[in-house]
């Protein structure tokens, strides 16, 4: 029965974030929790399963050139510190704390989510200034931070701050957070945190194949 549960869960959390740039965390996440894994089990199967999310949407994207090197780099440089960091935190904060701070933070994306009705300026491309630029690089080095520690909801982050901050289309924005956060941001995250807790490597299989699937249609 959970095998069947998750796998339906997970097709359709990760279409959704194919689909919107983000959030399969919002609802596979706190799923693994409630059937009973241990906070940091459950973010280390999390973030494996995500892997196969951004590679289920990478077939699609890359094929359409949508992913060019230069954001590529910034994204990965400025994240993937921010990642590391944030997963290395994460273990030694104890587990009903990280469980909080993930339920307000889930609290939090629902508040901005109703206030949000649309995003405005979709493409238009804005100067940066090496001072804005200085600025976006911070913001995603801190989204990094919290994709390492608590995952939820980082991706739509992203998205997000690439269409308000760098002036990239919605549909670009999504192609980068879905190849960039959801293939190396979480495989980086998946490596660190699978090195100290133990992975539910027996729901692996279901959630993997899930996150593909998902992953896939949601892109395409």
């Amino acid at each position: 029965t959970k095998l069947i549960l998750l796998s339906v869960i997970s097709v359709f959390a990760n279409f959704l974030s194919a689909f919107s740039g983000g959030g399969a965390g919002l609802i596979q996440l706190p799923l693994l929790i409630f059937i009973g894994l241990p906070f940091l089990n459950a973010l280390a199967t999390h973030k494996l399963a995500s892997v196969a999310l951004g590679l289920g949407a990478s077939f699609r994207h890359i094929k359409e050139k949508t992913v060019r090197p230069k954001m590529s780099l910034l994204i990965i440089c400025f994240g993937i510190p921010g990642v590391i960091l944030g997963a290395n935190t994460v273990i030694i904060i104890p587990s009903n704390y990280s469980t909080l701070f993930l339920g307000l933070l889930t609290l939090f994306i629902a508040l901005y989510s109703l206030k949000l009705n649309k995003i405005e300026n979709l493409g238009l491309k804005k100067k940066l200034t090496k001072r804005k630029l200085y600025i976006g690089c911070v913001v995603l080095f801190l989204i990094g931070f919290l994709n390492g520690s608590l995952t939820s909801g980082t991706g739509l982050f992203v998205t997000l701050w690439l269409v308000r901050w760098f002036g990239l289309s919605y549909k670009d924005s999504i192609a980068y957070t879905l190849v960039l956060v959801g293939v190396v941001w979480n495989a980086t995250g998946a490596i660190i945190l699978g090195t100290i807790s133990n992975i539910k490597w027996e729901w692996i299989p279901v959630l993997i194949s899930g996150s593909f699937i998902g992953g896939y249609l949601g892109a395409h």
